[in-house]
């Protein structure tokens, strides 16, 4: 991963020095912090370019008249009174692009006139933004990797960025509190990002057993505990490959004692090729990314111990890699899940509902959480529907439903409520068993999440279809990367707002 910059928070000093980024309002205008000499060169310098500080865009200015510095980056913030945290945090991810091959840069985090002050909340939002905008999935980038000149890249010392405020104290608390957060995005971004040959059922768990040094107990279940438990649908789908599966069990006690938890659920299949229902060639090398879900249930768990959250909270991934071999579950299949239903296999590439059938029903079972919520990358049907800007929202409680919506438009990770019901059960009715794993090509999304609704035990649920925006979704201000870390800011936020005590 490439280096992130080193964010520090000061008090707002005259005059400035070496590089700096300072904001403008809609209206052209600089804060009162910058002095004089400056604003009197960067008034010219934006009636010369017509820069009218519009949102998000930016200027640059080399060693302004009257001025010793070096470089000035103007970034516009538009109207000031409409900002959201979520504009604060593109705008960290702005200026970090603006000023990533300075080295080190001041940002002047002041606004001019009457204006809102730059709260604390709001300059570490804006740091927020800019960590997360720094990330780039280097890993496997060798020294001797040539540059377009032939010649051997150099690696950049990481971008050094103080963030000028009044409320450098305040923001410095803020800002412990964003970047443990940021922390388990990135984290969830390495894994979704990581090849299938790395990332194996093992090598996830290992990875979420990591936690244990932030405070998460962690308990690894193997293919023999698993096989007592009764996870046969779990185990089906491992069964074609040499690597064994497990389930990684994640436990943060941050909220009173014995009180009832909540819980997240991921599906971990670390690469699927669909089985012997085998995926088309092109395009399958994506499939490493189709334990989104797990990922972002292993971030979001990193989150919430980095901030210490106050709540009681279970994050459950089942990692297995879905191959094809002499030994692979066949469609036609009837396996019995850990619930005791029977589930026939008609098609082995709607595998990642056979793997949360059992995590779900050992999750409700141990636990008796007061909510579960799975992440699935689960259908390319959501795709069809959603496209790439909304994971899917499937749930029988409105209440929690509503709170996911609610805390998506806050974080800007979206989510778009679909339906449920009955007469969707009929068309995963089988013949020969309890049900079967698909319900054909009309409402694919849907008859996935009815099956998992099976599973759940009338445990208030939400299912989110992830398959759109864990992975080759839009990049923006803020991500520059295939694996998104979707689902994180999402959840960390919908726990802040609703669950500490």
């Amino acid at each position: 991963m490439a280096e992130l910059p080193a964010i520090t928070f000061t008090k707002l000093e005259q005059p400035a020095k070496g590089n700096i980024i300072v904001l403008c309002n809609a209206k052209g205008k600089f804060a009162a912090s910058i002095d004089s000499a400056l604003v009197k060169s960067l008034n010219k310098i934006t009636k010369i370019a017509d820069f009218t500080g519009k949102i998000r865009t930016t200027l640059e200015c080399i060693n302004p008249t009257g001025t010793s510095l070096q470089r000035v980056v103007i970034l516009g913030v538009g109207d000031v009174g409409k900002l959201t945290d979520h504009d604060w945090m593109r705008l960290g991810g702005k200026a970090f692009k603006a000023a990533s091959a300075f080295g080190e840069v001041t940002v002047i985090a002041d606004l001019p006139g009457n204006s809102a002050p730059v709260s604390a909340e709001n300059a570490a939002d804006f740091a927020y933004g800019a960590k997360l905008a720094a990330y780039k999935f280097d890993n496997y980038k060798t020294s001797s990797s040539k540059s377009d000149s032939g010649k051997p890249d150099k690696a950049k010392p990481a971008l050094k960025m103080s963030i000028a405020t009044d409320n450098a104290t305040n923001a410095r608390k803020a800002w412990k509190s964003a970047s443990g957060v940021a922390d388990g995005v990135l984290l969830a971004r390495d894994l979704v990002n990581e090849p299938a040959n790395i990332l194996t059922p093992k090598e996830f768990a290992n990875r979420a057993e990591a936690l244990g040094k932030l405070g998460v107990e962690v308990e690894i279940l193997d293919q023999k505990q698993m096989s007592k438990l009764g996870m046969r649908t779990l185990l089906g789908v491992s069964q074609g490959s040499a690597l064994p599966p497990f389930m990684a069990v994640m436990q943060w006690n941050g909220g009173k004692k014995k009180e009832q938890p909540i819980a997240f659920v991921g599906k971990g299949v670390t690469f699927d090729t669909g089985g012997i229902s085998i995926k088309p060639a092109g395009g399958m090398e994506d499939m490493k990314g189709d334990m989104g879900g797990a990922a972002a249930v292993t971030g979001l768990m990193h989150a919430l111990a980095a901030r210490k959250a106050r709540a009681n909270v279970v994050g459950i991934i089942g990692l297995v890699e879905n191959a094809v071999d002499g030994k692979a579950q066949r469609p036609g299949d009837i396996v019995k899940s850990m619930s005791g239903k029977t589930i026939e296999v008609l098609n082995t590439d709607a595998e990642g509902r056979l793997v949360l059938a059992d995590a779900l029903w050992y999750c409700q079972d141990r636990f008796k959480p007061k909510f579960m919520i799975n992440l699935a990358t689960l259908t390319g049907a959501i795709l069809v529907a959603l496209g790439h800007h909304h994971a899917g929202l499937f749930s029988n409680n409105d209440e929690l439903a509503d709170r996911l919506f609610g805390a998506g438009q806050v974080t800007d990770e979206k989510v778009w409520r679909m339906p449920m019901g009955d007469d969707y059960d009929k068309l995963i009715d089988s013949k020969n068993a309890d049900m079967k794993n698909i319900g054909g090509r009309l409402a694919g999304s849907i008859t996935a999440a009815q099956f998992l609704q099976k599973f759940v035990n009338d445990v208030p649920w939400a299912h989110l279809d992830v398959a759109g925006t864990a992975m080759g979704s839009p990049q923006n201000e803020i991500n520059r990367s295939w694996g998104s870390g979707f689902g994180v800011r999402l959840l960390d936020r919908l726990v802040k707002d609703h669950y500490e005590s």
